[in-house]
């Protein structure tokens, strides 16, 4: 890890959007490349406000016409009921664990464990986050702590013990070791 760390020395963790903007370009950007989800971003942002109360009054009808399927267009809009019904309360999270946080946010259609977990990491910048279903994470564990260049989801929690608490410190730094320009969500 020490020889991660210094090939990336500027490298920065850092928050962006709001909670509901987050986790509503997460669902956009699901299974398409970054080019079409930006563009599909964008036609959403210059079709409404991206609040959680505007999104609620569209039809699927309405942001299928931004370029969303049929199903990511009904898991915006459930994103968007639970913010809006108060089912998802950001200004708990800072009280809560990890764990209560994934359990809140996958309630969420649209919204699984790791897309959770990749909220905890760029949004809230918690520390201790370790996404063994990363395909990123695990490839680089197996890379540069395992001869055979392949892991376990077992063996990546196992060795991921070794970094507590600053699981999230580890996996930024093995994931600059795929792929040095940073992605931000």
């Amino acid at each position: 890890m020490r020889q991660l760390i210094r090939a990336h020395p500027d490298a920065i963790l850092k928050s962006r959007g709001n909670a509901f903007e987050t986790l509503l370009r997460a669902i956009v950007g699901q299974q398409i490349s970054v080019k079409a989800a930006d563009a599909v971003w964008a036609r959403v942002c210059n079709a409404t406000p991206i609040r959680a109360e505007a999104i609620v009054q569209l039809e699927i009808e309405d942001l299928r016409a931004c370029g969303l399927s049929r199903m990511k267009a009904e898991y915006a809009i459930d994103l968007a009921e639970h913010f809006a019904e108060g089912r998802i309360k950001p200004r708990r999270w800072a009280r809560m664990e990890d764990e209560a946080i994934i359990e809140e946010l996958i309630d969420v259609r649209g919204i699984g464990r790791w897309t959770a977990e990749m909220f905890l990491i760029f949004h809230l910048l918690r520390p201790n986050v370790w996404p063994v279903d990363d395909l990123g994470l695990v490839k680089a564990i197996g890379l540069h702590y395992r001869n055979t260049g392949k892991v376990s989801a077992n063996e990546a929690r196992e060795i991921g013990e070794n970094w507590q608490p600053w699981r999230t410190v580890a996996t930024w730094y093995l994931w600059r070791s795929l792929d040095p320009v940073a992605v931000e969500y």
